[in-house]
């Protein structure tokens, strides 16, 4: 018997192959590398993006909504001429408020994944609902600036004291209430 296998392993004609591969695989890796300060700050931005957005609508965006529902639509409303002024303020002031309706919709459908994302969690978001809420929002801001907001100038510029209302009724809505005040 000998000391010998009989098959013996095929001896690596490339022994220094293996060190050749390490290198291409450490390089690849370090490549990467070089891409994370970039993705770092892109993570941080996308971060600050949803805290930010989040914040907008639940201190901002869903607050205009509310006020101008309550305060501007009815003030405008209350001031128009009966007849045609008054029905034409009233189609506005609905379609605006279906909008409004149709646009929180919208960020109900995005509103888990931002608040995930704005706590640094990778999640995916309806980029289809994120581009249509853009486009919608800007519709929205458009339409109104355009069409109710020059009316309600109008209408409600007729008699100063009725801006002065609206003015002060906002105004009401923005002051804390008294300390000790139940």
């Amino acid at each position: 018997m000998s000391m010998f296998p009989a098959n013996p392993k095929p001896v690596d004609d490339q022994p220094l192959h293996a060190f050749s591969q390490c290198h291409a695989g450490i390089l690849t890796q370090l490549q990467a590398l070089a891409e994370l300060p970039a993705l770092m700050e892109a993570a941080a931005r996308a971060r600050s993006v949803a805290e930010q957005t989040q914040l907008l609508f639940k201190h901002a965006v869903l607050e205009h909504h509310a006020e101008e529902e309550s305060e501007l639509f009815p003030a405008v409303l209350r001031s128009a001429h009966p007849g045609e002024e008054r029905d034409r303020v009233q189609a506005l002031v609905d379609r605006l408020t279906v909008e409004h309706r149709t646009l929180e919709a919208l960020w109900k459908r995005i509103e888990a994944p931002v608040n995930a994302g704005a706590h640094g969690k990778a999640v995916d978001i309806d980029a289809a609902v994120v581009a249509e809420l853009v486009r919608a929002y800007s519709a929205h801001a458009r339409f109104e600036e355009d069409h109710f907001l020059p009316l309600s100038q109008e209408i409600l510029g007729r008699n100063g004291n009725h801006m002065a209302a609206l003015g002060l009724s906002l105004h009401m809505r923005h002051v804390p209430p008294p300390v000790g005040y139940i």
